[in-house]
């Protein structure tokens, strides 16, 4: 059994995905919906899992043994939203619920993989690395980010990180993001703008060493990210905290036009200001140091951002059924027992 916390959202849905990919649907998704009209529950409309519960109920389960057999807790439940108040609320629900299945996972030799956060490194000016060593001196902009943080420096404090993965995740795009509303990426909302009104909306910059739609960003297709998490499962020797990124830079207006090209449209831009509540939260460059990763043997190619963009534009967003679905995928027979 393999658990999935946040396993309707975004990320986890897609990672359901992959492991549909390769036969295995013997997964527990753990999360909440939410309000039906919020369309979280799409996600999981065609992918194959043993069962769903809320995540209310998962620690009151695993603190008295109530689910059997379990190799794997994959965590990416989590409030993401970069713009949330309320301190209190990040703190119980990316923290201490956090540590939580860390422990268990640790108390019983799990393998634990979890969502870490590109937020959490603040405006660059303390680099990069996804090193053991540079956590204590990143300053996140956000609560949110600092909220991660803290989880990633408890999680080293306490041994955690020598036998689990924890994963900073840049900006990831793709299918199944369609109900994070104001949090769903640059792509899907450019694809939404260009079908009502043919144009983008952009902020300008308020720094003067960047141009207008020139802030710099890692675009990381989520495709790719679930590869690389369904290599962690097989590898667990690989351990510690690893960037999630493709290691390029691309501008917000690079991705514009990648979305403009990929629907055979012409490119049609406009700059508004940046609101002043997020201008100094704001980070106008990010990049993946991906070296951890590939040391720890991880060889695959990371999707271009013209590639990743035409694949979500053409095969998702533009079609009548977008979510990822395990319909049609080449099953694999495989025994459960000696996979996981």
């Amino acid at each position: 059994m393999i658990i999935i916390t946040g396993g309707a959202g975004f990320i986890g849905s897609a990672m359901l995905w992959e492991l549909n990919r390769h036969g295995i649907e013997n997964a527990l998704v753990v999360d909440d919906l939410g309000q039906a009209s919020e369309g979280k529950w799409l996600n999981l409309r065609g992918l194959r899992f043993a069962d769903f519960i809320h995540k209310d109920d998962l620690p009151a389960l695993l603190a008295h043994d109530r689910i059997p057999g379990v190799k794997a807790v994959i965590h990416m439940g989590a409030i993401s939203a970069t713009t949330e108040q309320d301190a209190n609320l990040l703190i119980r629900n990316n923290y201490e619920y956090s540590k939580m299945l860390a422990s268990w996972c640790a108390g019983k030799s799990i393998r634990f993989i979890y969502a870490s956060s590109a937020a959490t490194f603040g405006d660059g000016s303390n680099g990069y690395s996804d090193g053991a060593d540079a956590v204590d001196r990143l300053r996140p902009l956000n609560m949110y980010g600092y909220s991660k943080q803290l989880f990633d420096q408890w999680a080293l404090r306490h041994g955690i990180l020598e036998q689990a993965a924890g994963l900073k995740f840049y900006n990831v795009y793709g299918p199944n993001e369609y109900h994070k509303e104001d949090m769903t990426s640059v792509v899907f909302k450019s694809f939404n703008q260009i079908r009502q009104g043919g144009t983008v909306k952009l902020f300008r910059s308020h720094r003067p060493e960047y141009r207008d739609g020139e802030q710099l960003r890692d675009f990381v297709y989520v495709k790719d990210c679930t590869r690389i998490m369904k290599w962690l499962l097989d590898t667990p020797t690989a351990t510690g905290l690893f960037n999630i990124g493709t290691g390029r830079s691309r501008s917000f207006r690079d991705l514009v036009g990648a979305t403009f090209a990929a629907m055979e449209l012409p490119e049609s831009i406009t700059y508004i200001p940046m609101p002043e509540a997020i201008r100094d939260k704001y980070q106008y460059y990010t990049c993946a140091d991906c070296d951890h990763l590939r040391k720890a043997g991880y060889t695959e190619p990371m999707t271009g951002l013209e590639e990743g963009v035409l694949d979500y534009v053409r095969h998702h967003l533009a079609t009548e059924t977008p979510h990822l679905d395990s319909t049609g995928l080449p099953r694999q027979t495989i025994n459960r027992e000696q996979a996981w």
